[in-house]
């Protein structure tokens, strides 16, 4: 006599099929000492709704003909949930993010906001997820279900991509030095500045602008470099030219 599923959560409210036969005119099914709620019957399945309890419980059904033989049922807590890493990404999704907490062996879903993803489970105390397109810039709550429940209390917060639209001034020296305004939009969560392959310091002033000094080239060859800027939401490039010095 088959159990499905033969997990639930300890607060009750699990829909549960027993199958078998002669089971039609079922007068109870207890899980443990508890009722549960039938809610369908056949001759050949009985499907009910858990009651509360924890541990682990025997299933049986009572018919005018007897009581059936026992069938386990384990009883799953709801999931507690730590942290999250990384806490963002950019809002077309696509990243990977790790959740740790307890009570996640039977995680079915993972929600960032009203969007669902399919999460796949490291072990009981972590999962890994892709995260799912997001509706726009901002942060969400994280909530993982399991068979135990639902648990909420994360949030992740999804950024847009960046754009550089200007660099004032796009030119200077081999010898590095030049004070750079990079302008454009959603670079307040810049990471990194590379000239070429050389990172630059930078300071961000505003969502909008970001402050950078130019490092020297790495040969002191001039010519054109390329300018990335990666931030959180993504990267965006531009192009700046390293000028040859005067020469006598």
């Amino acid at each position: 006599m088959p159990i499905s599923p033969n997990q639930g959560s300890t607060g009750g409210g699990t829909i549960v099929t027993i199958t078998g036969t002669n089971l039609g005119g079922a007068t109870a099914v207890h899980f443990g000492s508890k009722t549960a709620t039938i809610t369908a019957n056949t001759p050949t399945s009985v499907t009910v709704i858990s009651p509360s309890g924890s541990g682990t419980v025997p299933v049986t059904v009572t018919t005018p003909g007897g009581t059936s033989n026992p069938l386990s049922f384990f009883y799953v807590g709801a999931p507690f949930k730590s942290s999250i890493s990384p806490v963002s990404g950019v809002t077309a999704g696509g990243n990977t993010v790790t959740i740790t907490g307890t009570g996640l062996t039977t995680a079915t879903a993972v929600n960032f906001g009203a969007a669902s993803a399919t999460p796949t489970v490291v072990n009981d105390g972590q999962l890994t997820v892709t995260v799912p397109t997001g509706t726009g810039p901002g942060p969400v709550s994280v909530s993982v279900t399991t068979a135990g429940g639902t648990n909420n209390g994360l949030s992740y917060t999804y950024v847009d991509a960046p754009t550089v639209t200007t660099l004032n001034p796009n030119s200077g020296p081999a010898s590095g030095g030049t004070v750079v305004t990079i302008t454009g939009t959603n670079l307040s969560t810049t990471q990194s500045v590379l000239f070429g392959a050389t990172p630059a310091p930078f300071t961000v002033i505003s969502d909008t602008t970001v402050s950078v000094v130019t490092p020297p080239t790495p040969d002191g060859a001039p010519g054109p470099s390329t300018v990335t800027v990666t931030t959180t939401g993504g990267v965006a490039t531009a192009d700046f030219t390293y000028l040859a010095g005067p020469g006598i």
